[in-house]
């Protein structure tokens, strides 16, 4: 069963849905069934993207280290 992305037409409002191919999916924020359905960009996997996705989690991993650090010298100056 393939996931799909549409856009209801009546509320614009954008989601996903897994659908059978007799299955006439409906909006889940007003129940309208006149959806448009949207391309979907597929995931692609490569050593560059995962290069890119390491290096990215690493700086965000560096950045939340230096809050929980400064957060706990804040701590530590206010409670002793």
């Amino acid at each position: 069963m393939p996931i799909y992305e549409y856009r209801c037409e009546s509320c614009k409002h954008e989601f996903e849905a897994l659908v059978r191919s007799s299955d006439v999916p409906k909006c889940e924020k007003c129940g309208a069934d006149k959806l448009e359905r949207l391309l979907s960009l597929s995931a692609i996997k490569s050593e560059s993207t995962h290069a890119l996705a390491m290096k990215s989690a690493k700086n965000r991993d560096k950045k939340q280290g230096a809050e929980r650090e400064y957060t706990q010298r804040e701590y530590e100056k206010n409670h002793d």
